[in-house]
């Protein structure tokens, strides 16, 4: 357990580590590329790490270094595992690695921990036996464990019957370019985080595939084709930035990040507009971003469909806001490591705040946090819920962190770099 330290008003620029989106659509592009990429500044972390050995088994040699990652493409030949792939709570290495197994020729097992058990995957594979993948979920429950029986992907039509997570539409689109005939895809339903979707076709891109589609991400028609090598360098993490941006956003403070372009292919940096509606200023400070905060913060009404990992850094910041913020279209959060929107409101009332729950939307009643006090918060083996509750902290005395190591799925130095702040 950690207690945070309070701070009067912070002022600092902190570089956060590679971004996690993107270094593992930069893997997978990498891997099935034909040579050798070099990755500069990717995210060394459990989820990446996961994702790395994971295309380690399949035959792809990957040489981790402090600053570049060198992987040597396979041109999509993959060899079969000797044993199960674990993936622990990684969900989108989960979904991401279920769509690649299915390039092999052989039988893929891929499982997680108990909480990822619990994580669907129906509508993946759905999608992935439109397009001729034998693959099923081993317990019957549409999550994994799963068994692939691969033999490669046909291409052709297929259908995903809904676009609730976002990880399903990047998962077909980066491996369609390796089917045996031209793929499309067919999503039915609104698709959710939509900046998600198109930094994977960004990726794509980079690495030499362009994918057509429509403006609502509901239809693409994927040429074959094969990924190019490439050194490709990865930016700043904008959702790890948001804890430094929300630090400034609560105590008036200011704090630049560096390494978190504008404009970003990250949609968690959108996060940066909503916290000027709450009054703090935004600029743009070399290739970086700093918010300088403001002693009295407003209440917005807003949609988070499309950033929904940064929900609980604006919930936290709406509690030092005045008046009601009310976000909304977040339905999704039930399926991230833990039932983040339930998750965030038991903690936020844990400190005294009056907040409000709906099945997809939550409401915080903010006044200044003049209401707030320390307790000991629940992170639910959820990174993000360790990270924002971490900012609480800088105003409010008392507050402790419990499992705080779960900060090591997306930001290992997470404390340390936080500690700066103090």
């Amino acid at each position: 357990m950690i207690e945070i330290k309070n701070v009067t008003k912070v002022d600092a620029t902190i570089a956060v580590p590679g971004s996690k989106s993107l270094t593992q659509r930069a893997l997978i592009a990498a891997a099935l590329a034909d040579g050798t990429s070099r990755l500069v500044g990717p995210l060394a972390s459990e989820d990446t790490n996961y994702t790395a050995e994971a295309l380690g088994q399949m035959g792809v040699k990957i040489e981790r270094g402090a600053d570049v990652w060198t992987v040597y493409g396979n041109g999509g030949k993959l060899n079969t595992p000797e044993k199960e792939i674990f993936l622990g709570n990684n969900g989108t290495a989960t979904r991401f690695l279920t769509s690649v197994a299915a390039l092999g020729q052989g039988e893929f097992r891929i499982d997680g921990e108990k909480r990822m058990r619990e994580r669907p995957i129906g509508p993946l594979m759905e999608a992935l036996q439109g397009w001729g993948v034998d693959i099923k979920s081993v317990m019957g429950t549409g999550c994994p464990p799963l068994k692939i029986n691969s033999h490669g992907i046909s291409g052709g039509g297929t259908i995903l019957p809904e676009g609730k997570s976002s990880q399903y539409v990047s998962s077909l689109l980066l491996v369609a370019p390796y089917a045996a005939k031209p793929a499309s895809l067919e999503v039915q339903g609104e698709v959710l985080s939509k900046p998600y979707v198109a930094m994977t076709l960004s990726v794509m891109s980079d690495f030499g595939v362009r994918v057509d589609c429509n403006e609502e991400f509901n239809s693409f028609s994927i040429p074959q084709g094969q990924y190019q090598a490439m050194d490709y360098e990865i930016e700043g993490d904008a959702s790890n930035a948001s804890y430094f941006w929300a630090a400034a956003a609560i105590t008036g403070g200011r704090i630049t990040v560096p390494n978190v372009p504008v404009p970003s292919l990250q949609g968690d940096a959108f996060l940066m507009p909503l916290l000027a509606r709450m009054g703090c200023e935004i600029s743009r400070d070399g290739n970086g971003i700093s918010l300088s905060g403001r002693d009295r913060l407003k209440c917005i009404s807003v949609d988070m469909a499309s950033m929904p990992d940064v929900v609980p850094t604006l919930a936290v910041v709406a509690a030092f806001a005045h008046g009601k913020t009310v976000i909304k279209n977040i339905a999704h959060l039930r399926i991230k490591e833990c039932d983040r929107l339930s998750a965030t409101l038991t903690e936020l009332a844990r400190m005294g705040a009056k907040v409000e729950e709906g099945e997809d939307f939550m409401v915080i009643h903010g006044d200044g946090g003049e209401c707030l006090h320390g307790a000991e918060i629940e992170t639910y083996n959820d990174h993000r819920m360790a990270m924002s509750f971490a900012v609480a902290g800088l105003r409010v005395p008392g507050v402790r962190i419990s499992g705080e190591g779960c900060v090591a799925k997306s930001f290992p130095d997470f404390w340390e770099r936080f500690g700066r702040l103090a």
